[in-house]
C-alpha cells in the first residue's frame, strides 16, 4: 500500500484530486474512506491484462475499484472497509500483497 499518493487529472469537465485524506481540509466535500494498493512496475506498453489481473478478481468479489494509471505503474483504490477482502481475493488469485 502507497504510504504517500498524489494525483491531479484536470479534463475539460473536472478536475480530480487524489490525496491522504490527512491533506483535506474537513469542510471539504469529497469522497473519503480510500486506501490504495500499487502495482510492482515500471511495465511495458506493450503488456496487456495487467489492471484486468487485479480488477476482475475484485469485481467477482463485489468490491468497487477506482484505478489510477502512472506514466510507469498503476494504482488500485479500494474503499477502507473492504480492503481486507480485496487483500483476501487478490491473494488467493496469486498475487503477492506486501504492505
Amino acid at each position: 500500500m502507497a504510504a504517500s499518493f498524489f494525483s491531479v487529472t484536470r479534463t475539460q469537465d473536472e478536475l480530480s484530486i487524489v490525496c491522504p485524506e490527512a491533506h483535506i481540509p474537513a469542510d471539504v466535500v469529497c469522497e473519503r474512506g480510500w486506501r490504495s494498493l500499487k502495482f510492482e512496475g515500471p511495465f511495458d506498453f506493450n503488456l496487456t491484462g495487467i489492471l484486468v489481473a487485479v480488477a476482475a478478481p475484485l469485481a467477482e468479489a463485489g468490491i468497487s475499484v477506482f484505478a489510477v494509471s502512472t506514466y510507469e505503474t498503476d494504482y488500485v483504490l479500494v474503499r477502507q472497509a473492504q480492503l481486507a477482502a480485496a487483500i483476501d481475493t487478490l491473494s488467493a488469485c496469486g498475487h503477492k500483497i506486501q504492505s
